[in-house]
Parts: C-alpha cells; sequence; structure tokens
C-alpha cells in the first residue's frame, strides 16, 4: 500500500496534489478517476475545467488546517514530503495568510478596524471657507442712502418685482432694527441716518401696499364686505417668506414707537394690511397684541384706528378671533376703569361705546360673557351681604364695579330687541338693585345716583318697567345734617 500510494502520488503534479486534498481517502478516489478516463497529460487540463467540490473548499479554507494537513503528510508519508521539501519549497514555506480568506474579501466588501481620517488640511480649508463665507455675509453689511430710497420708489411704481419687494422689505427690517438696538450683523441693510430712516418708513407705509396688490396681481372684491385674502393668490408661496418678514416688522416698528402721528400712519397701513395678516396665525396674534395695547392706553386718533383693525379682524375671522379678543377688551376696560377723573372719562365711554360694538357682532358669543361676567358682578355683591366686612363692601363700591354695570345695561340696550340677551335684564336690575341697598347711608348717595342712572337707561331702551322712583324719593325726604358726618 506504501509503494502503490507512494507511484500514483509521484504522478501528480503539484495542482492536482493540492485540489484533491491530502486524505487518503481522498488521494485513491481521485487517482483512481484520473487514470482510467483520460492518462496522467490529461489530467492537468481536466481538474482546472472541473468546479471543486464544496467540502473540499471548506476544508482547505484557513492556514491553519493547511499546516495541520501538512504535518499530518509528514507522519504518514514522509518519503513524499522529503520530495516536496526537494522540489517545492514554496509551498512548504507559505505565507500565515488565508486564500480562501482573500478570494472572499475580494467578492465581499469588509469594514475595516479603524475609520481613517480624512486629511485635516482639506477638511479646515473647508470649514475656513465656510465661516470666511457666514463672516462676510455677516460683515458685508449695505448702508441704505436717499439714492437707493428714491430708485426704489421708481422701480417699484414701475414694475414691482419680487427681487425688488425683497430688498426693500431687508431694508426696512434693517431701520426697525436699530429702533430695538439690536445687532447690525443680523440685517443686510444698515440705517444710520434719521433722515434715512423717516424717508425709508414714509416710503413703505405709501407704496407697499399698493406694490404688494401688484405683484400678487390681486383684484378687489366685488363685494364690499368680502376680503379677498393674499393666499389665493398663486404667486403668494413664492413670496411668502418675505411678505411674513414684512408684517412682523410692521409690528416691531409699532411696539417701539412714541410720536402719536406717526403711531397714526403705521396703524392706518396696518389696517390695509390686515387681509396678510389674516393669512399669517403667528403674525396676526401679535398684531392684535399691539392694537390691544394702543386701543386701551393710546392717544384718542390710535385708539379709533385699533379699534377699526380689531373690528376688521372680528368680522372677517369671528370663529378665530371674536372670543380671544372680546376678553382682552374687556380685562382691559375694567384696568383702565380703576381711577375715574373727568379727564378720563371721556376715555371710559369711548372703551364702552367700541366695546357694545364688538360685542354687537354676534349675539351667541356676547351671551355667555355678559352671563359670565354679570354672575362675577353678583357673586361680589353676595358676599359684601354676607360678610358684612368694610373689605367686601370695597370690592362692591369702587369705580370698577360700577363701570362694569354701566357697560352691560349699555351692551342689553344697544342690542335690544335680542331673544338671546333678553334674559339677561332681570337679574342686571336686581343686582344694581342690591347694590343700591348694600350700605343706604348718606355717604353712598353719590353712588346711588349712578346706578338710578344705569337703572334708567336699561329701562328706556328696553321697554322693561324698573321701579328707580323710590330710590331717589328717599334721597329727596332724607334730611341731610348740617355738620361733616357726611364725610367721615
Amino acid at each position: 500500500m506504501a509503494g502503490k500510494r507512494k507511484r500514483k502520488l509521484e504522478d501528480l503534479s503539484v495542482d492536482e496534489f493540492l485540489l484533491s486534498g491530502f486524505d487518503s481517502a481522498g488521494e485513491e478516489g481521485s487517482e483512481e478517476e484520473t487514470p482510467k478516463k483520460n492518462g496522467p497529460k490529461k489530467n492537468k487540463k481536466k481538474p482546472e475545467k472541473s468546479a471543486t467540490p464544496k467540502k473540499d473548499e471548506k476544508k482547505a479554507g484557513k492556514a491553519s488546517e493547511h499546516k495541520e494537513q501538512l504535518s499530518r503528510l509528514k507522519n504518514k508519508d514522509p518519503e513524499f514530503y522529503k520530495f516536496l521539501q526537494d522540489n517545492d519549497q514554496t509551498l512548504l514555506n507559505f505565507d500565515d495568510t488565508d486564500s480562501s480568506e482573500d478570494e472572499d474579501e475580494r467578492k465581499y466588501h469588509r469594514l475595516p478596524t479603524q475609520l481613517e481620517e480624512a486629511s485635516s488640511d482639506e477638511d479646515d480649508g473647508k470649514e475656513e471657507k465656510k465661516v470666511s463665507k457666514k463672516s462676510k455675509k455677516g460683515m458685508e453689511t449695505i448702508k441704505v442712502t436717499d439714492k437707493m430710497i428714491e430708485d426704489w420708489k421708481v422701480a417699484i411704481k414701475a414694475v414691482p418685482t419680487p427681487r425688488l419687494f425683497r430688498e426693500v422689505t431687508q431694508a426696512f427690517k434693517g431701520a426697525v432694527a436699530t429702533t430695538k438696538g439690536e445687532g447690525e450683523g443680523q440685517c443686510r441693510y444698515k440705517v444710520a441716518d434719521s433722515s434715512v430712516f423717516n424717508a425709508l418708513v414714509l416710503f413703505c407705509i405709501r407704496d407697499m401696499y399698493t406694490a404688494l396688490q401688484r405683484m400678487l396681481k390681486l383684484k378687489p372684491a366685488k363685494e364690499a364686505k368680502k376680503l379677498t385674502l393674499p393666499s389665493s393668490s398663486p404667486k403668494w408661496q413664492k413670496n411668502q417668506i418675505d411678505i411674513k418678514m414684512y408684517l412682523s416688522s410692521i409690528v416691531q416698528l409699532l411696539s417701539c414707537l412714541t410720536e402719536a402721528t406717526v403711531i397714526s400712519a403705521v396703524l392706518r397701513h396696518a389696517n390695509q394690511l390686515i387681509p396678510y395678516y389674516l393669512c399669517l396665525p403667528k403674525q396676526c396674534r401679535h398684531l392684535i397684541k399691539q392694537l390691544m395695547k394702543q386701543w386701551s392706553t393710546g392717544e384718542e386718533t390710535s385708539r379709533v384706528l385699533a379699534f377699526l383693525a380689531l373690528n376688521k379682524i372680528c368680522r372677517h375671522k369671528q370663529e378665530t378671533y371674536l372670543n380671544p379678543i372680546l376678553k382682552q377688551m374687556y380685562i382691559s376696560y375694567v384696568q383702565n376703569c380703576k381711577f375715574t377723573s373727568p379727564n378720563a372719562l371721556p376715555m371710559i365711554n369711548f372703551m364702552q361705546q367700541t366695546l357694545t360694538e364688538m360685542y354687537s357682532l354676534d349675539t351667541q358669543v356676547t351671551y355667555q360673557h355678559t352671563f359670565i361676567y354679570i354672575r362675577q358682578l353678583s357673586i361680589h355683591l353676595r358676599n359684601a351681604m354676607t360678610m358684612n366686612k368694610k373689605e367686601t363692601f370695597q370690592s362692591v363700591y369702587n369705580w370698577q364695579y360700577i363701570h362694569c354695570l354701566y357697560l352691560w345695561c349699555r351692551v342689553l340696550s344697544t342690542l335690544y330687541p335680542s331673544d338671546v340677551l333678553q334674559p339677561l335684564i332681570y337679574p342686571l336690575c336686581q343686582i344694581i338693585t342690591g347694590t343700591i341697598m348694600l350700605v343706604p347711608t348718606l355717604r353712598f348717595y353719590p353712588l346711588r345716583m349712578h346706578c338710578c342712572r344705569a337703572l334708567t337707561l336699561l329701562s328706556s331702551s328696553t321697554n322693561t318697567f324698573v321701579p328707580v322712583l323710590p330710590f331717589l324719593l328717599e334721597v329727596k325726604h332724607q334730611p341731610f345734617p348740617m355738620d361733616n358726618s357726611i364725610s367721615d
């Protein structure tokens, strides 16, 4: 057997020997098949054409298995091992690398154990370019001049383009930023001169609304009561960001102005832009906040313009803005009624009238507000009657309480006849009567006169009989002391 194995192994070439494996069974099978078919010369080509079995590929998979096979060959067939040492040293002195693994690595990509870092010079160069671009954008501010404003006027009257509108909007934003003391690097344009600031603001107030209408190609509504919303324009999405920036700048400018004439001019411009604010809820909320401030604390003209803008917003978006605006207006009214003087009384009357007009927009919403606030007045009166303390009396006998009674009498009188508000007339009369009888002393007779006046207004306007005369006759028949005890 040893001689036969030796002869057969000698007939094999190196490639045939490696492909056939080193086990005795594999050797015998391969040797028996090759001589029978083609002989020793053809055996060199045939193993190259035929595919090797999968089991043999797995056995010759790693370098460690190859070493073990060579060691077994040395023990089993030392003569052939010596033959290999004499004729082919490269086969025995192979590298510790796995050929099958090399082939797999060629076929399939393997992730490296450590990620290669990019060259720091290239990254630093890219970062420096980005930083330099950002710094250039932040540093390169354009100073607005009178000539630039005149050129913008001519161009925007001729053909208002989106690019021109963006430039004017950014310049206007830079002008408004100077009033708030913001950094100049945040804006592309810089306004350093007061004359340029006034010219730019005046230009925007006069010409920007018409330019916007022409740029978006908006047509006026057929009915006067309806508004044409800018969001219906096909060009709205393209210019929405610039319009939003301009509307925000208007609100910001309105918040920092102090001169009444300039405030009135900006309010008129804001009133024109109400359809644009209605398309942008966030900017509209900011505008409402500023309008509420002007309505409650501004000059007479500013109050009227602010009310007109609020009324316009509520008429066209009742479901969204009417309820919160009415609540804020009532709270502002109560705050302004805390102190009453001959100078403050016209302002209080104006707020009563305008608030009544706002309540007339929707009687269902008005009923909810009126019911809640009349109930609050009744709770204050009940606490004063039950506790019978000075603090509780003062919660009723004050100007805020009396002006609130006046307001609800005016609301119910103005909106009469109304089936929705009709049930609130009786409880309001009961509250006013209870206020008169809370402390029926000489000291509070002036307060009684105010309550009788409110009852007379309510009675005459709603065709409701209210017994006011007994309260007046009681004052007439009451003997007044001649000393100073009334003032105590």
